[in-house]
């Protein structure tokens, strides 16, 4: 057995993650592209999302792992891609808030509800949705696609990251953090960035033909 195989789970999806500079949690529909941590893993393995006594609990053990991952600060956690949970490896974030020339971006361009949460989180992070949706007035049936579309725009700037879970009722929930105040010295890094030189680095580490390169291009375009 090679010594990637006798690390710990925690230790692999680390190295994986700097190896490939950005992946999936899970692989969309057992696809092969865009990668995932699971075919890293657990290689040439259909993955079933089934969370019953007959389920893989390796579906449930990567989840878990998920949230150690992100509270480590050794990668960074978004819902960049497709709104999916996805890691980056520290570089490869500096590089994508490069391409995306998210440090440079004002405020302004941003939905108010955007520019709310984004406010409350550069003061105070990681929160809950529930912390986030109270103190941003943002609570209710109305106002839930109000709230999911304001995060959308954040994540897809990676202004906010993943940063562990909070109990915040029935089940834990994701707690949400401001990437210049989390990662602080990646953000400062990537406003000295010259764009066009993250972009190459994206396009050698991630390929070309990645769909997760295509979705860095089609960003940095918008």
């Amino acid at each position: 057995m090679d010594n990637t195989r006798r690390a710990k789970p925690l230790e692999r999806a680390v190295s994986a993650i700097e190896s490939r500079g950005i992946l999936l949690v899970y692989p969309i529909q057992n696809r092969p592209e865009p990668p995932s941590l699971w075919s890293v893993l657990h290689p040439r393995t259909h993955m079933r999302w089934e969370w019953d006594e007959s389920g893989d609990d390796r579906v449930a053990r990567l989840w878990h792992l998920r949230q150690e991952l992100s509270s480590s600060s050794l990668v960074v956690y978004t819902k960049w891609f497709r709104n999916r949970a996805t890691f980056f490896s520290k570089e490869a974030f500096v590089c994508a808030l490069s391409a995306l020339k998210s440090p440079f971006l004002g405020a302004r361009a941003l939905s108010p509800a955007a520019q709310s949460i984004d406010t409350l989180l550069r003061e105070s992070s990681p929160l809950s949705v529930k912390e986030i949706k109270s103190q941003t007035g943002l609570r209710g049936r109305l106002l839930e696609s109000t709230y999911e579309k304001a995060m959308k725009e954040l994540w897809a700037r990676l202004w906010i990251v993943g940063y562990g879970e909070v109990d915040d009722g029935a089940f834990p929930s994701l707690a949400v953090g401001s990437s210049p105040l989390l990662f602080e010295d990646l953000w400062e890094t990537a406003g000295r960035r010259d764009p066009a030189e993250s972009i190459e680095w994206l396009k050698c580490k991630t390929g070309a033909d990645s769909l997760f390169f295509r979705q860095v291009l089609k960003s940095a375009k918008a």
